[in-house]
């Protein structure tokens, strides 16, 4: 039995614990509640689901537009604006589930409003084999609610990560959860293509409503019970219930959130603007058949799979604390950073290059792949440290500004690459050039994102800091246990 004078010292000590913890950073504070690696891998199968739906509306359903029923591009690239528009709403949807207790529910309202969108998204394409004014009609509300379902989950999804995943983890739990939505659009897409030949309406239809039940059901039990029930309440205060347009405006005027929102756009712009064109360029400027051409997408993403894997494996080293020869591993910002400034250089290599003979495109592809996995699944583990940065837990408002800008910044890309490319050949009358001022383009705005990163991520922020065991504390008594730990 312990005397009483060592069971008073011991209450005053965990007072004093408490007390401190109230002035701590959001950051520190949700070390003590953070997921397993199991819980993470849970969550990482519904970004695997989410994938799995969207390639089937954004690959399938536009080469079936443009291929099977002869239409003009313009129809496709419209509908998937409108899908990215409606991502608009992500500030709002985060800002929702911040004001709730659980984001889960969202998270599968969201899946399940994805694929009622994917559904209708394809019955309308069936639909104008025969009528296209009548499949128009029903594409357009189904691309929205596509926009307003990925909204809705995937916001609160990563507000879940980054509300509930230690500091130290965040890097390497960001890109695990990329790699894992990489495949699934790799695995969606490789079976959709195998079981869609012959091409039929009918044959759209079906697949579309196996992919959404599938998707449905790896989202419920993937998430089901992995949200914490009960946070220690001097751990995770809840945000004050304040209008959305307020509650945006002081997010806004953090100057660090608004630098990283500045980045992400910046960044997506330089991501994808060459999206549109990198196929057609293979085939204009290097002679390549459809299949070449196609094999340089397939060089690309190879290579963004291979860097997501080394960031998650530093991830990991670093949040146990290994060195390489008394060096500890590179930060998250400085895999932003690097990912950046090497994407950006291969991009002017292959604007300069292109126009001589000989260039090893493929080569090129695949490093500016490598360097883009490493800069986009770093960022992701920024995005995830910097939303539960402040003083309320307000997760969902900031992944959901993030995510805005993101959705923005990727839908102008690939437009304004395919206008300036268009606009250059009218202008220039030869090819090689045009595509050149283009990749040079995109290669300046990535080295442009790469000093905007380096302001807005310091090192006090940055996702994959250490806390030192004297910050952390044990859950309150009676605190449900977290899944899996």
């Amino acid at each position: 039995m312990e005397s009483g004078v060592a069971v008073m010292e011991r209450i005053e000590n965990a007072s004093d614990l408490g007390k401190s913890a109230l002035g701590k950073s959001a950051i520190e504070r949700s070390a003590a509640f953070g997921l397993s690696w199991l819980a993470i891998v849970r969550l990482g199968l519904v970004q695997t689901a989410l994938g799995a739906v969207v390639v089937l509306c954004t690959a399938t359903i536009n080469r079936v537009m443009i291929v099977e029923l002869a239409l003009l591009a313009l129809v496709p690239a419209a509908l998937i604006g409108l899908y990215h528009g409606f991502q608009m709403l992500r500030p709002s949807w985060g800002h929702g589930a911040d004001q709730r207790s659980s984001r889960t529910p969202w998270v599968i309202g969201g899946m399940a409003a994805l694929s009622l969108g994917m559904v209708g998204a394809s019955v309308a394409t069936a639909w104008m084999e025969t009528s296209f004014a009548a499949g128009l009609a029903l594409a357009l509300p189904s691309f929205a609610v596509l926009g307003l379902g990925l909204g809705a989950s995937a916001t609160n999804l990563l507000a879940m990560l980054a509300a509930h995943v230690a500091p130290e983890r965040k890097a390497a739990a960001g890109s695990l959860v990329w790699i894992l939505m990489i495949a699934g659009l790799a695995a969606s897409g490789i079976t959709i293509g195998q079981v869609l030949d012959p091409y039929s309406g009918a044959r759209l239809i079906t697949i579309s409503l196996w992919v959404a039940a599938i998707a449905m059901v790896v989202c419920v039990l993937a998430i089901w019970g992995v949200e914490p029930k009960h946070d220690d309440p001097n751990a995770r205060p809840a945000p004050s219930r304040k209008a959305f347009l307020e509650a945006a405006k002081e997010i806004w005027a953090d100057a660090t959130a608004r630098a990283f929102t500045i980045f992400v756009f910046v960044s997506m712009l330089a991501y994808n603007t060459q999206d549109l064109i990198l196929e057609p360029y293979g085939g204009h400027v290097f002679g390549m058949t459809p299949g070449e051409s196609t094999a340089l997408g397939g060089s690309l993403h190879a290579g963004a799979l291979l860097g997501m894997i080394l960031v998650f494996i530093a991830g990991l080293a670093r949040a146990a604390g290994v060195s390489v020869a008394g060096i500890r591993l590179p930060s998250t910002r400085s895999f932003v950073v690097v990912g950046c400034v090497g994407s950006g250089l291969a991009l002017l290599a292959r604007g300069l290059g292109g126009l001589g003979a000989g260039w090893p495109i493929g080569a090129n592809v695949m490093i500016l792949g490598f360097c883009n996995g490493v800069f986009a699944v770093a960022a992701i583990g920024a995005m995830m440290g910097l939303a539960s940065a402040g003083p309320e837990a307000r997760e969902g408002l900031r992944m959901g500004v993030f995510g805005a800008a993101q959705s923005i910044g990727f839908a102008l890309g690939a437009s304004f690459g395919a206008a300036a490319l268009d606009a250059l050949r009218a202008t220039l009358g030869v090819l090689a050039p045009a595509y050149a001022t283009v990749f040079i383009f995109e290669g300046a705005l990535f080295l442009v994102a790469a000093r905007l990163a380096w302001g807005a991520l310091s090192p006090a922020l940055d996702a994959s800091v250490q806390v030192s065991p004297s910050t952390r504390r044990e859950p309150t008594p009676g605190a449900a246990m977290i899944p899996g730990e």
